[in-house]
């Protein structure tokens, strides 16, 4: 399920890149309004979106969701797939306990002399 929406979540994104680098921006417009040629109003026609528009303002709503639905699915993943979690079931079992004990036999050593700073 998590690989269906990741696809769905890539498309969505590169389909909004394609769509955004395709249309023109409401700037360009200005400049038929002084003098290149003829524009409805200083900024272009606002009142109707056209098939671009459109088509990305529901790519945009389908990133979102699937932005929103990765986010939850990472939050809400098995407990015991985190690094810490693995590193407590190690040490809880018995062969875990006995290469922790292996590592400090006599227990927390004092600082090398070398390391003491001198009073």
């Amino acid at each position: 399920m998590e690989k269906l929406i990741w696809i769905v979540h890539v498309l969505a994104a590169l389909g909004v890149i394609g769509l955004v680098l395709l249309q023109h921006g409401k700037g360009a417009d200005m400049g038929a309004a002084f003098g290149s040629g003829a524009s409805g109003s200083l900024f272009g026609v606002s009142g109707s979106s056209n098939f671009l528009s459109r088509t990305t303002a529901i790519l945009i709503t389908i990133f979102f969701l699937t932005s929103l639905t990765l986010a939850y699915m990472s939050g809400h993943r098995n407990k015991q797939s985190s690094v810490v979690k693995m590193h407590e079931q190690t040490l809880q079992s018995p062969a875990g306990a006995d290469a922790a004990k292996q590592e400090s036999p006599a227990g927390p050593q004092p600082p090398a002399k070398s390391r003491e700073i001198p009073r």
